[in-house]
């Protein structure tokens, strides 16, 4: 994509509930101080998106007006100012392709300091108001955010490197051990990521539950040791058939956090770890307070991730995690709000439908 002499792009706005339109915006200014302008190679749809597409909202954070979305992603720098350097402080140049990391801490404030840039009390993020996401052709980004993409992975690749670090920094959580037994519900891309992660770590049996059978039979070729159709069948049933009753040593929650949470607590044995990664339509769960007190839980709620980049990187180039396996669709940019359609009513056989944009 030339940019030269260029003043306008195609971006895709939300406007409201299921409002997504194909706009046209200006083009961004020159990078300022640390920054590098992408050219936006592809961007693949989250769980959360879909959030804010169906509801005008996620969590506590409403659409204020058009909202541009999009944080799973990839790029080319187009520009890049003279001290802007990736996440592991190497210089950004023009040409060079890289994901991004959508989340934009401060770095200076106390959780900062300590090590969670996730918890971050100033913490801006690609796609979630007020600030705008990938969903277009051109963005300005911290050159921190950036990390250069080896040539055996594709643009697709890229935008999935974010959920692999979701996935990587619940798993961190976990604390998974060799051996463990581990439960996972929700076969959707992040528990997909969770699913294979944990195999990697050791963990058998690895129980995993949906309501998609084609999910379930893409969990199958991922290594699950166990699959339940929730529709059909009971994981705290089968799981304790499989254990004798002891449950899980360690539960993901990675579905819509609703009646999946007081299950993730069932699910967990004496002294177990819970972590919830899911979040809930309503802005609530429900914790069964019985099982999870009389057990002694750990329960961890996730928050995005940390600094994985390198690590999700280094195991997609290793083909040590299937990225590619994940992806359903592709649509090109212009046909977004039709992806996005397609995705929230779980139709066609959807697993991660990526937009790829025209250069």
């Amino acid at each position: 994509m030339n940019t030269s002499g260029q003043t306008e792009m195609l971006a895709v706005r939300l406007y409201g509930p299921r409002d997504l339109r194909v706009d046209r915006l200006p083009v961004p200014a020159q990078p300022g101080a640390g920054e590098v302008l992408l050219q936006v190679t592809a961007t693949s749809i989250c769980g959360s998106d879909l959030h804010t597409y169906r509801d005008g909202r996620i969590g506590d954070t409403p659409l204020q007006g058009p909202l541009v979305l999009g944080h799973e992603f990839a790029g080319i720098v187009v520009q890049a100012a003279p001290d802007a350097h990736d996440g592991d402080d190497r210089p950004l140049s023009p040409g060079l392709r890289v994901a991004v990391d959508p989340a934009m801490p401060c770095f200076r404030c106390e959780l900062c300091e300590k090590g969670h840039p996730n918890l971050c009390r100033r913490l801006h993020f690609c796609g979630l108001w007020p600030d705008d996401g990938s969903l277009r052709q051109l963005m300005l980004m911290p050159a921190r955010s950036c990390f250069p993409l080896p040539e055996a992975l594709s643009d697709a690749d890229g935008a999935l490197l974010e959920p692999l670090g979701i996935g990587l920094h619940a798993v961190d959580l976990g604390r998974v051990k060799v051996g463990d037994t581990v439960a996972i519900l929700g076969a959707g891309p992040i528990g997909l990521m969770i699913l294979q992660l944990v195999k990697l770590s050791g963990a058998c049996p690895v129980l995993i539950a949906d309501r998609f059978d084609w999910r379930l039979q893409l969990a199958k070729q991922l290594g699950a040791d166990l699959t339940v159709d929730v529709a059909r069948d009971d994981p705290i049933s089968v799981l304790g058939r499989h254990t004798q009753a002891r449950g899980a040593d360690v539960v993901f929650e990675a579905a819509w956090a609703d009646q999946s949470v007081g299950q993730a607590m069932e699910l967990a044995r004496l002294g177990g770890r819970v972590i919830l990664v899911g979040i809930p339509s309503e802005d609530e769960f429900i914790l069964p307070a019985s099982p999870a007190r009389r057990k002694g839980l750990t329960i961890k709620l996730a928050r995005r991730m940390k600094h994985v980049y390198p690590r999700a990187i280094a195991l997609a180039q290793r083909q040590q995690i299937k990225l590619r396996d994940l992806v359903s669709h592709v649509f090109p940019l212009d046909r977004s709000p039709e992806a996005f359609d397609l995705n929230a009513r779980y139709a066609g056989g959807v697993v991660k439908i990526v937009i790829e944009y025209p250069r």
